[in-house]
């Protein structure tokens, strides 16, 4: 290590959590970064493209509110379940938020109430937008590029015109578990994100937070930089409803089978949304610095959101800070 790092300043409080993950290494990796003040928007993607996780989610306290915004390494997005989670754990990991108090991040999907389960050590839960679906024929394309995955005719399609995902339900016994998917060659439709999915028979399913899982889903979207998440919030939002009214439950469990799995118990929430529990793995804490050179100083954290001082601030990397803060604080 370099010494002219030696007593660097204090920079920001970050960590990376695998979320929807009961122990290490499984789960959809996101970081969370908590800011004093809003950093321009090239600045928080140099970052999300540093990180390198499938999302980085970037925490202010501005005007008595929590503001979230999600990027992944290639652009930012709209709305992100797993970093959402990771950003409330986060969030009871500096003692920012007690177990059982609610508390909304402002995001640009609205304001999402969030919440730490005091009967779950390092279980969250989130109200995510379900969105809706609508019937699909699945073009020519993308038939044969499920044929040649030899997954068996789909039984329904869907398509989320407020996410832009493709939603396939495959039958029972096709092998969507430990398969290798060609995602260079998915049709330009389903890039912006496609969901395969199918029910899963009781003596075959894995267990979350001690539930037995009810279906089981993949999730590709090389058109966000992610070829394929590992576990997806929002996908399973959006197709909670449909497994809700076809189960005929008051809740379902879902599993993601990706390389990393990892799964969430789904309920309905008030005004159409739908609400996700879930845990997470604390991979590493830490500081991000974004200076070149300055005093020595704690990096410890504030037992309390951080108030901006000027003599607090680093010097950040230059850049038009954009109004989608302001926004997001209205």
């Amino acid at each position: 290590m370099s010494s002219s790092l030696a007593g660097s300043p204090p920079g920001l409080p970050a960590l990376l959590v695998e979320a929807f993950a009961e122990g290490p290494c499984s789960g959809n990796g996101a970081a969370v970064v908590l800011l004093r003040e809003p950093l321009a928007d090239d600045t928080l993607q140099a970052l999300a493209r540093s990180l390198n996780q499938s999302e980085t989610a970037f925490l202010l306290h501005q005007g008595g509110r929590w503001l979230l915004r999600w990027f992944t390494p290639a652009c930012e997005v709209n709305l992100c379940g797993h970093a959402t989670l990771a950003a409330t754990l986060a969030l009871g990991h500096w003692q920012l938020l007690s177990p059982g108090v609610s508390v909304n991040l402002h995001t640009r999907s609205g304001p999402l109430a969030v919440e730490l389960d005091g009967a779950h050590p390092c279980a969250a839960r989130i109200v995510l937008p379900c969105g809706c679906l609508e019937p699909l024929v699945l073009s020519r394309h993308l038939l044969d590029w499920l044929r040649q995955l030899r997954l068996g005719n789909p039984l329904a399609c869907w398509h989320s015109p407020d996410l832009d995902y493709r939603v396939v339900l495959l039958p029972e016994k096709a092998r969507l578990a430990g398969m290798a998917i060609p995602v260079e060659s998915l049709p330009a439709e389903a890039r912006p994100g496609l969901v395969l999915m199918q029910a899963l028979k009781p003596t075959d399913a894995p267990t979350v937070l001690g539930r037995t899982c009810h279906y089981q889903l993949r999730f590709l979207a090389p058109g966000l930089g992610i070829p394929e998440d590992p576990v997806t919030g929002s996908a399973h939002a959006l197709v909670a409803p449909w497994w809700l009214h076809q189960l005929d439950r008051s809740d379902v469990v879902g599993w993601q089978c990706s390389p990393r799995p990892g799964g969430m118990v789904c309920e309905p929430a008030s005004s159409g949304m739908i609400r996700l529990c879930g845990s997470g793995h604390l991979l590493w804490d830490g500081t991000l610095r974004l200076e070149a050179c300055g005093r020595p100083a704690s990096a410890s954290m504030p037992s309390a959101p951080p108030s901006g001082s000027g003599s607090e601030r680093p010097v950040l990397c230059p850049g038009v800070v954009s109004d989608v803060w302001d926004s997001l604080a209205d």
